[in-house]
């Protein structure tokens, strides 16, 4: 049975790799884009089974009319993937206030506005799926990606307290954590700081210069596998809390939580010393 999905930041990456492969396997698309003729060759071989919309996620007010349109024109939505988002590079000081603020904008705050305009949509109609694009640095992160790294974490936390919130009303939730996939994610997606040259010998230079060393093996995720992956996991009853893709995703994320939880377990007389007294 075909289905009805809602897709945002869809002009490029994952979110390209989504619209055409659901289309292909005959499900309808509202998609949502910056730029009017982003896909204007995908529309002109679908017709009405893709809907496009205008939108930068950053502007709260467009989210929910956009939302609203697209469940006013489609009817049924039955899953949302909030996948708009790009990636701020650069060490903590290398980075200014606006690109600081239009990443959380971005990444967190757009996303958030996604959820807070699909939800009551899918809580009158009786349930659906979200999923939400974060990234394997939503469980950790490495030097020149704190902030990219931040904004995943905080929708990764958002997400933790809303889940709970909504399941009654039959709405799941994914998180999907993607390893480094062969999309345009470090080049036209992405931002970079002023670099400076006193973080040349730091933890920061050391990784920028591994990046450039190793290529496209950095990147081992193939966006077309990644894209059927989600698309597989809105299949899954109940819905997993959390996708990882990619052998560098899964090596990642399990070192990240094997290393925490052994620093939470040699912290646990300490952390019982500070109770109140019997």
């Amino acid at each position: 049975m075909s289905r009805t999905w809602f897709i945002t930041g869809a002009s490029s990456g994952f979110g390209r790799q989504l619209t055409e492969l659901l289309l292909a396997r005959g499900d309808r698309v509202a998609a949502t884009v910056r730029k009017a003729d982003a896909l204007a060759d995908v529309k002109a071989q679908y017709g009405d089974r893709l809907w496009v919309g205008i939108l930068d996620v950053v502007d709260g007010a467009a989210v929910r009319r956009v939302v609203a349109s697209a469940f006013a024109g489609l009817g049924r939505i039955d899953v949302v993937v909030s996948n708009a988002g790009y990636a701020l590079l650069g060490a903590a000081e290398e980075v200014d206030d606006a690109q600081i603020e239009r990443q959380f904008d971005t990444n967190l705050l757009g996303s958030i506005h996604v959820a807070r305009a699909v939800i009551p949509q899918l809580r009158e109609q009786g349930g659906g799926r979200i999923i939400q694009i974060s990234s394997m640095v939503g469980q950790g992160s490495y030097p020149t990606m704190g902030v990219y790294a931040a904004s995943k974490w905080g929708i990764e936390g958002f997400y933790e307290g809303t889940i709970p919130e909504i399941a009654s009303f039959g709405i799941e939730v994914t998180l999907v954590e993607p390893g480094a996939s062969r999309t345009n994610f470090g080049t036209s997606s992405a931002a970079f700081g002023q670099r400076m040259e006193v973080y040349e010998q730091t933890a920061a230079g050391e990784f920028r210069r591994l990046v450039a060393s190793a290529g496209l093996e950095m990147f081992r995720g193939d966006p077309r596998k990644v894209a059927q992956a989600i698309i597989d996991s809105a299949e899954q009853s109940p819905a997993p809390r959390r996708l990882t893709l990619g052998s560098d995703a899964y090596a990642f994320v399990h070192d990240a939580l094997t290393s925490r939880l052994a620093a939470l377990e040699a912290q646990k007389d300490v952390a019982h010393s500070t109770d109140i007294d019997p």
